[in-house]
């Protein structure tokens, strides 16, 4: 049977954050953190060896695979930085269209750098996936 592998766990959110290596990724993560944490409302859990996320909800598809995932979430990789916001809501395209300089794929979007960025429509987007995911997998 399938195990999911990124799941909350009790690793130290900064110790994760003081191990990036570079300076800049490293400062940008501490920014998002505070953006995160202040936006959501949540304590940062670490997900996995290196998904900070926010708040948590329980999803169980037609499948019937099932979960538990964050809410929202960044994770500062060696290539970009990565975000994570609910997949399957139609608000977050037009949010990414005014975010700034991003790329995009089914679950995450990256980013180089929080100078790319709008830090407001970042706030916009956390939000939004928020409520859409808590309307549409209700605890």
């Amino acid at each position: 049977m399938y195990e999911v592998k990124t799941k909350e766990n009790d690793s130290n959110v900064i110790a994760f954050i003081e191990d990036v290596e570079n300076p800049k990724k490293r400062e940008d993560a501490f920014k998002l953190l505070e953006i995160f944490t202040e936006t959501t409302g949540y304590p940062a859990k670490m997900w996995g060896p290196s998904i900070i996320g926010f708040g948590a909800y329980h999803y169980k598809y037609e499948s019937g695979h099932e979960g538990d995932a964050p809410l929202v979430g960044f994770s500062p990789r060696k290539a970009k930085i990565s975000l994570y916001f609910a997949t399957g809501d139609t608000e977050r395209e037009a949010l990414l269209e005014r975010f700034g300089k991003h790329t995009s794929g089914k679950g995450c979007v990256y980013i180089n750098n929080i100078k790319d960025i709008h830090v407001d429509v970042l706030k916009e987007l956390i939000n939004q996936s928020v409520i859409f995911l808590n309307k549409t997998y209700p605890s």
